[in-house]
């Protein structure tokens, strides 16, 4: 990507980067797409009058915004066409995310695929005010809509979201407990170790988007779920031999996580969504290698909202 850091108008787009991919990430699910809205915002930014922009956090928080939402709008048909269950591009997070609950949250797995329901303004609004703290004003600005279609579009977001997203969920170190006792499990095959990890009526999403076979519908309940990965020591999964595969507990979206490698190649991730007692109610399986190459870089992002 281009230097942005050499000039002073490129200093002050480089020092909000991060911010602006929080954001666009968090609209889209998308770390490409995310990366695109920011380099389309610099572009806007590099061609703007900037003597005229009293706020540049502000502006081009606002930028960002508005080309993440004409993106959300142009995936949309792509995402109702697509093969399974649709799932976000799972990225590599540091401790700093994790440490802030509610940025973690608003990163999870299990919160980006409820954002995927809204409506793409309803999605932006949601964001917008509920992480990252805009006012109606400013966020009407930034979605050119008025100000009372804003209010409507926030109340509408927050109720769909509560009602699909409560807030209970086990506190981090429970979860990261949790995650290295599933691990012990799933890599040992030990099927009651993972029963008792495992919600009666857990849920396990997969993703393979037509590329690598993966379950088209949810696969429900504790014993069929324990039996799918307890199988992972025993048989080839995706080509990979038992013997060859790896697995490494790491954080993903805010959380833990884990992935698994073959010779050459990440071939997938598993996240978590937890109760409030800590057992696990959801798990989210990415397989589609489009997915992958941000986790097979190896970057870890910072998703952090400040």
């Amino acid at each position: 990507m281009t230097d942005l850091s050499s000039r002073p108008d490129q200093q002050v787009f480089h020092e909000h980067r991060r911010l602006l991919f929080s954001v666009a990430y968090r609209l889209l699910g998308s770390a490409a797409d995310a990366e695109d809205a920011v380099q389309d915002a610099w572009i806007r930014w590099s061609a703007s009058d900037r003597s005229r922009v009293a706020d540049p956090k502000a502006y081009l928080t606002r930028v960002v915004s508005n080309l993440a939402l004409e993106r959300l709008r142009s995936a949309r048909h792509r995402r109702e066409t697509y093969v399974g269950p649709w799932l976000p591009e799972p990225l590599l997070t540091g401790g700093d995310v994790s440490e802030v609950v509610a940025d973690a949250e608003s990163v999870s797995m299990a919160m980006l695929v409820v954002l995927e329901t809204l409506s793409p303004l309803e999605r932006a609004v949601f964001v917008l005010k509920e992480v990252f703290a805009f006012s109606h004003a400013e966020i009407a600005e930034a979605v050119e809509r008025s100000e009372a279609a804003v209010r409507q579009a926030a109340h509408r977001a927050r109720e769909h979201v509560r009602a699909r997203r409560p807030r209970f969920a086990a506190d981090p170190s429970r979860q990261r407990e949790a995650t290295e006792r599933f691990f012990a499990a799933a890599t040992g095959g030990d099927v009651n170790a993972l029963l008792d990890l495992l919600s009666p009526d857990v849920a396990l999403w997969t993703d393979g988007g037509g590329r690598v076979r993966q379950a088209l519908r949810p696969v429900v309940g504790a014993a069929t779920v324990a039996a799918w990965f307890a199988a992972i020591g025993t048989v080839a999964y995706q080509g990979v031999e038992p013997a060859d595969m790896r697995a490494e507990l790491v954080g993903i979206n805010g959380g833990p996580g884990i992935v698994f490698s073959g010779p050459g190649r990440v071939i997938a991730t598993v996240t978590f969504d937890f109760d409030a007692d800590g057992r696990i109610t959801a798990l989210h399986n990415v397989a589609n290698p489009d997915k992958l190459q941000a986790v097979a870089a190896g970057t870890a992002y910072d998703l952090g909202t400040r």
